[in-house]
């Protein structure tokens, strides 16, 4: 079964899923390898490996061991056509559709795709929508892209379409790292009414209540970064994927 079938097949339908963030700038390989073990054990329901940057040369390395210590789907995010590794079992192809640098449009993906095809790894073509968290993210500053309003659901919603009619699968949501208010549960059902597509949602869920409202709106996946580089105990990861499945 695809990684893609496993989060947002048929039989997931009504199911949220729990995606956890790996920064390999913020965690070396052996806390990385640690809180992947955890996760698996609390439920989560795969990785995201990935940052805006990565200072260090050694990141197939970090994902050969993530991916000897757990079976979780461990799937790329990269910030960048760089941020490729052969140990992965797929990407998020993402075009940051609420842009208008065409280096993040087309100009990363083109200088990755060789490499992706080289790797065998399962494409997920992911419309990257980057929405106001109240505060510079590292994405927007890096990208040199703005955000999407708060309050601009209509802007959101055209581009979600946009992003339907161009053949994209997923839909991310995305109010950045570290971001100080996370995607408006409005923006996200209405994106979900109009699209159709499986939305992942992410940036600033700093609670288990919080993430289980996300997918109440719609968000077939909910992501956390920031908030489990800070605490990454079992019992959080457990209170989060119980959240975010509806067990609570």
């Amino acid at each position: 079964m695809s990684v893609y079938e496993k989060l947002f097949g048929a039989d997931t339908v009504g199911a949220g899923r729990f995606l956890v963030l790996l920064d390999p700038d913020k965690l070396n390989e052996g806390e990385a390898v640690r809180v992947a073990e955890r996760c698996q054990k609390a439920g989560v329901d795969g990785l995201l490996l990935g940052g805006s940057l990565i200072f260090e040369n050694n990141f197939d390395r970090w994902v050969q061991a993530l991916r000897e210590s757990c079976s979780l789907p461990l799937i790329l995010f990269p910030g960048n056509g760089y941020q490729i590794s052969f140990k992965a079992h797929a990407i998020l192809f993402m075009s940051l559709l609420s842009g208008r640098n065409p280096h993040y449009l087309i100009g990363e993906q083109v200088i990755s795709a060789p490499r992706v095809r080289a790797a065998g790894l399962e494409t997920i073509a992911t419309a990257y929508l980057l929405i106001d968290g109240g505060n510079m993210t590292s994405v927007a500053f890096l990208s040199g892209t703005t955000p999407i309003p708060r309050d601009k659901t209509d802007i959101a919603v055209a581009h979600a379409l946009a992003a339907r009619y161009l053949g994209m699968r997923v839909i991310y949501l995305e109010g950045g790292s570290g971001a100080r208010e996370s995607v408006p549960q409005e923006m996200i059902s209405a994106v979900d009414e109009a699209a159709a597509l499986p939305i992942i949602v992410g940036g600033g869920i700093s609670s288990p209540e919080e993430a289980a409202r996300k997918v109440e709106a719609g968000a077939c996946a909910v992501v956390t970064g920031t908030i489990i580089e800070r605490d990454n105990s079992s019992v959080l990861l457990t209170e989060f994927a119980r959240a975010v499945h509806g067990e609570v």
